[in-house]
C-alpha cells in the first residue's frame, strides 16, 4: 500500500498542480512526495516497486510521470543506459537548473551533483551541452 504524503509538503504539490493546471489527485501527491524524499532521479520501475499497491499501480505511476514531466513538473533523463528517470527540479526557478550526475560503473547508483561540480561554457561553434553525466565508483564500492 502507498505511502500517505506529508501534509506540510502535499499543500505545496496541491498548489504546484494547481497552478500548473493539472488536476489534482492522491496518486500524484504520493508520487510527487516520493520523489521530493528521494532527492535523486529514479526509473519507472523503481518507483513502482517502491509505491506500487490498490489505488497506485504500474500504469497509473507511468502515465502521471508522463503526465507530470510534460507539463514540466518532473525532469525526465537518460543517463546513458536507455532507462528514463525522473526527478524534481531542484531549484525554486520554473525551469530545472542543469546539474551533472554522478553513475557509480558498479552498482548502478546514480546521485544528483551540485552544478558547481562541473564548470562548462560555449565552444567556439556557440554549443552548448544540455547534460553532463560523470562516471566512476561511488564510495561504498570504491572502498576496499
Amino acid at each position: 500500500m502507498p505511502m500517505k504524503p506529508r501534509l506540510r509538503k502535499t499543500d505545496d504539490f496541491r498548489k504546484l498542480l494547481s497552478d500548473s493546471g493539472i488536476r489534482v489527485t492522491e496518486q500524484r501527491l504520493v508520487i510527487l512526495c516520493e520523489l521530493e524524499r528521494l532527492k535523486m532521479p529514479i526509473s519507472h520501475p523503481e518507483l513502482t516497486e517502491r509505491l506500487a499497491g490498490p489505488s497506485l499501480d504500474r500504469a497509473t505511476i507511468y502515465r502521471n510521470l508522463l503526465s507530470l514531466a510534460e507539463a514540466g513538473l518532473l525532469v525526465r533523463t537518460q543517463l546513458g543506459d536507455g532507462v528514463w528517470r525522473y526527478e524534481l527540479p531542484r531549484t525554486t526557478a520554473t525551469k530545472h537548473g542543469a546539474h551533472p550526475h554522478f553513475v557509480c560503473t558498479d552498482c548502478g547508483d546514480i546521485a544528483c551533483l551540485p552544478e558547481s561540480t562541473v564548470t562548462l561554457s560555449p565552444d567556439v561553434s556557440g554549443r552548448v551541452v544540455a547534460e553532463v553525466q560523470l562516471r566512476g565508483q561511488c564510495g561504498e564500492c570504491s572502498d576496499p
